[in-house]
């Protein structure tokens, strides 16, 4: 059975492309960005374990 690790990341707006990019070239999947009721958003990502 599959074994996941995950990561909740705050995203800034003018940089959200270049931080994804980074989480995803370290081997993170992202599963959902949601925006919080102070308006900041927050990206939920998930990698296998090994």
């Amino acid at each position: 059975m599959q074994k996941w690790e995950y990561a909740t990341v705050p995203l800034i707006v003018h940089a959200t492309k270049q931080i994804l990019d980074q989480w995803g070239e370290d081997g993170w999947e992202l599963v959902q960005v949601l925006a919080m009721p102070e308006g900041n958003l927050v990206a939920y990502l998930k990698r296998p374990r090994a």
